[in-house]
């Protein structure tokens, strides 16, 4: 059961995510429409504003790396991603979906595995006025090596643990071929804590 029921709180959808952020960007009420076409009517209509300022509110930061995890389509969870990649940084946002895939719900966990490609998505000055004068960026932000280390743990965790078959498969697709040795070092371990 996940938290969020245990706790008495409605567990989070996609559609109250990206409300969410249509509420930051001051948006009025948008149209209503039927409630899965109607999330990503509101998400169509947060993509450009979000794209076009230099800088995002700290309090924006959550509820963008929310909106990425709980949309259902890994095609446009990138409309959240790159956002909050281009204004908080590449490290930031890639260490918020680690800390999903460790901690998260099973719809979470699946969420930052569809968010974590997105996450790699190429920067490019004019692109964003999120870059500084000239096309300067600091490049700690997007320094990611040891968030990347951390998330083949955190995939090969959730593979070993997870009792999902769907989480298992969803972890091992997103694990990168150049890691052979370590998914045959982790299918070993996990064969046998099985036997």
């Amino acid at each position: 059961m996940a938290e969020d029921e245990q706790s008495g709180i409605a567990p989070r959808s996609f559609l109250t995510c990206v409300t969410e952020v249509t509420q930051l960007l001051g948006f009025g009420d948008v149209t209503m429409e039927p409630k899965g076409r109607h999330a990503r009517h509101l998400a169509d209509a947060v993509r450009k504003p979000l794209l076009e300022r230099a800088s995002l509110p700290e309090e924006w930061y959550a509820p963008l790396m929310a909106a990425a995890v709980y949309d259902p389509d890994p095609s446009f969870c990138r409309w959240f991603v790159e956002p909050a990649v281009y204004a908080f940084g590449r490290r930031r946002v890639m260490a918020a979906l680690v800390d999903y895939l460790r901690v998260g719900t099973d719809a979470e966990r699946a969420g930052a595995v569809r968010a974590w490609y997105s996450a790699h998505v190429p920067l490019h000055a004019d692109r964003s006025p999120a870059y500084g004068p000239g096309g300067i960026r600091d490049p700690a932000l997007d320094e990611t090596q040891d968030i990347k280390a951390a998330w083949l743990e955190a995939s090969m965790q959730v593979f070993a643990e997870a009792t999902d078959l769907q989480m298992r498969h969803r972890v091992l697709l997103d694990l990168h071929t150049s890691r052979a040795a370590h998914i045959r070092r982790w299918a070993a371990a996990a064969d046998h804590e099985g036997a």
